[in-house]
């Protein structure tokens, strides 16, 4: 899996890091997987719930130092 992009959403609070997840993705290629950084507690719920209600595959969650990684893939059409 290659990361097309990073969005560094720290700092920022719900729903602001979904919000740009979403303009950020809307210019990639079908299948592209962009990386997001976000230190929102609401966040871990808030980027699977925007995958599963736009179709995009949610693939990882993992601990950065103070934050999350968030990993989606965009969905085809």
């Amino acid at each position: 899996m290659e990361i097309t992009e990073t969005l560094d959403a720290r700092g920022l609070l719900c729903p602001l890091p979904v919000l740009k997840l979403r303009k950020r993705m809307a210019p990639l290629a079908s299948g592209a997987c962009i990386e997001m950084l976000a230190d929102d507690p609401a966040a871990v719920i808030d980027v699977p719930h925007f995958c599963a209600e736009s179709g995009h595959e949610f693939i990882a969650l993992r601990e950065g130092d103070g934050h999350q990684v968030y990993v989606v893939r965009k969905a085809d059409g």
